[in-house]
């Protein structure tokens, strides 16, 4: 039998590290989304990528917090994690959206080497990983060539048909249309979002964009794109399984129609499992058990995100 795969990953991570760093537990497992990953790990064999915020957003209030907060008292403990819990990188903080889509060489460098030395300093070198899962993911093509220059393997991409902007600022939720305009690249344009949240379904693309054509032609497999401009390796990631849209019964019914591809990606957003939080979902861990339970009776086996480009060879250079 082939060998089967899936990756998950959980966005927008800075809150456990806040409490971690304030709470200062015996251990980081005392924090209690540490703790269910351990869980899910000690039970399924889960891996976790945590792509990480630099700080908290004052969308939330003036109590800021960064990375640099996060002490090395835990560092032990995170590097015998590693070979199943890594962080890496995911935007400067919450706000705004798209915050990469036009985004300069210079600026996305300096934001990856600051949090990628960040999490060196509080978790060792073994606990940063290079599958890039960009906050809202469209990214500039300097953005792309810039984190490839740091490191990057393989980054998520949006995908669909592109559509040139009319100019019409309606066309976009939230006032969207701002973010596409201000300092607006080339090859930022937008596309039809394929998701459960119809409030997003019009959507802005930027240089990590693979088309419908491409996309059916890898979705479900080890298969992804080497752009040879950037160097960059492109991967549609998700294939619509991100666990905050669904509850607990729809997402086994969802999984239970992945059991026989090649690999299962699978995304989360720390936020929903907080009690505080205006959309916090009760189901958050028991969601996180139910991946890891059928992952693992379908013979899945959890890997990062940049294991892939060690697994596959490319499937087209160039996009």
């Amino acid at each position: 039998m082939e060998k089967k795969y899936y990756y998950y990953f959980i966005d927008d991570v800075i809150w456990a590290l806040r409490d971690l760093s304030r709470q200062k537990p015996k251990s980081l497992f005392d924090i209690p989304l540490f703790s269910v990953l351990k869980k899910a790990h000690d039970d399924y064999g889960v891996k976790t990528q945590l792509n990480a915020f630099y700080r908290t957003d004052y969308y939330y209030g003036m109590d800021e917090f960064t990375l640099s907060e996060v002490p090395d008292t835990y560092k032990d403990e995170f590097s015998a994690a590693s070979d199943w819990l890594k962080f890496s990188f995911h935007s400067k903080q919450e706000f705004p959206d798209y915050p990469h889509v036009n985004a300069t060489y210079e600026d996305t460098k300096k934001l990856f080497e600051l949090t990628v030395n960040e999490v060196r300093r509080f978790a060792g070198d073994n606990s940063f990983t290079y599958g890039i899962v960009p906050h809202w993911l469209p990214v500039s093509k300097e953005g792309c060539r810039a984190i490839y220059d740091c490191g990057g393997k393989i980054m998520s991409a949006t995908i669909g048909t592109r559509v040139p902007y009319s100019g019409d600022p309606s066309t976009l939720p939230y006032g969207h249309s701002q973010r596409l305009l201000n300092n607006r690249q080339p090859e930022t344009m937008l596309f039809t979002r394929d998701t459960k949240d119809l409030a997003i379904a019009k959507s802005i693309c930027g240089y990590n964009h693979i088309d419908d054509i491409e996309f059916d032609n890898n979705v479900r497999t080890l298969k992804y794109i080497k752009d040879p401009e950037t160097g960059m390796c492109f991967k549609r990631t998700c294939d619509g399984i991100v666990l905050n849209l669904f509850t607990n019964e729809e997402l086994k019914e969802e999984l239970a129609t992945r059991l026989d591809d090649e690999l299962v990606g699978i995304g989360n957003h720390e936020q929903y499992f907080y009690s505080d939080y205006f959309s916090y979902q009760p189901e958050y861990a028991e969601k996180i058990y139910t991946v890891g339970k059928m992952m693992s009776e379908s013979g899945h086996e959890s890997i990062f995100l940049e294991q892939l480009v060690d697994l596959a060879a490319p499937e087209r250079v160039g996009l």
